[in-house]
């Protein structure tokens, strides 16, 4: 491994948390080198690796490494982080850039609060519902709608207890060819003029349960929208473990828009790996 010495960034987005390294000349990196990052014990500790790439005259990329070394296509906590690590950069107090992924380019609006942190808008793409997934778990049959938002996700919003996910998420996250991100949802009923609210709960593939998923919350609305258990075209309040975020999902084309926090925790240097 050749990571001695590489500067690093952590970040994290409602507790989602992020190792950031700028791509360099001479850095070489790929699974193992996430998976000893990511170590809790041994590592820096996170839940995922994010590798900027500024090439010339483009839109900076943004390459994406699970705790496990597997390459996901997206993620949406992380997009945020990197937009914000990029953005802090400017002594602007809000940013527009744009921002390259394995799921195509993402507009990021960056906006710096007084105490550090930033609020990050991203526009998150579009919604693709591909059908209905059927796990067969402890003799129960469980319905999940498989929604395509740049990675995979199933959604279910049958009744469940927090501690279900960690026998039901492994399960459903490997049941499927490539894997799934997982997503138990439960709808809230709210009063006349109060902003629509969902919980979400996550087990991530190629981490397991964490404390946020941004393109998991964007499924997850998508999903709730299309079953009439949400309204198109109005924030709404999904509620993870590790706080919330404000989600739009578009009646016409399906667009989606996510609004969450992104705050720097510390920065450091690689001193052997």
């Amino acid at each position: 491994m050749s990571l001695a010495g590489a500067r690093f960034e952590k970040w994290e987005g409602l507790g989602n948390d992020f190792v950031i390294l700028e791509a360099r000349e001479g850095l070489a990196f790929g699974p193992a080198e996430a998976r000893v990052l990511c170590d809790r014990r041994r590592g820096i500790g996170a839940d995922g690796v994010l590798v900027v790439e500024r090439p010339v005259g483009e839109a900076p990329r943004m390459i994406v490494w699970n705790a496990d070394g597997s390459r996901p296509e997206m993620c949406g906590n992380g997009l945020r982080c990197v937009a914000a690590h990029i953005a802090s950069e400017s002594s602007s107090s809000t940013s527009e850039l744009v921002i390259a992924t394995d799921a195509g380019p993402r507009k990021c609006l960056v906006e710096r609060a007084p105490s550090g942190t930033y609020e990050v808008t991203v526009g998150m793409g579009t919604a693709r519902s591909t059908g209905d997934l059927v796990v067969s778990i402890g003799g129960r049959e469980l319905r999940f709608r498989a929604v395509d938002v740049g990675n995979p996700h199933a959604i279910s919003f049958e009744p469940f207890d927090d501690p279900d996910l960690d026998r039901i998420g492994p399960v459903v996250a490997t049941s499927i060819p490539g894997g799934t991100n997982v997503e138990l949802c439960r709808v809230h009923k709210v009063s006349a003029g109060e902003r629509p609210l969902i919980d979400v709960i996550v087990w991530e593939r190629g981490v397991g349960r964490t404390l946020a998923c941004g393109t998991g919350a964007c499924a997850a609305l998508a999903a709730a929208c299309e079953a009439e258990l949400a309204p198109f075209d109005e924030p709404v309040r999904m509620a993870l473990p590790g706080g919330e975020l404000l989600v739009i999902v578009g009646a016409e084309r399906r667009d989606i828009v996510m609004k969450g926090p992104a705050r720097r925790v510390f920065a450091g240097e690689v001193v052997s790996a």
